[in-house]
């Protein structure tokens, strides 16, 4: 289970790497609120394929 959400956390990192500067101030919040975006993504297409 921790290596599903490890690997959804790096892919969050890749995409808020190649949308916000990771100098900016925010970057940790904007990686955040994507890598929750993609765990929530993960459970509904679990969600919808479990029907």
């Amino acid at each position: 289970m921790s290596f599903l959400i490890r690997t959804i956390l790096v892919a969050a990192g890749v995409v808020t790497t190649l949308l916000v500067a990771t100098d900016a101030a925010n970057f940790g919040v904007v990686q955040a609120m994507v890598g929750l975006g993609l765990i929530a993504a993960f459970i509904v297409v679990l969600a919808l394929w479990w029907r």
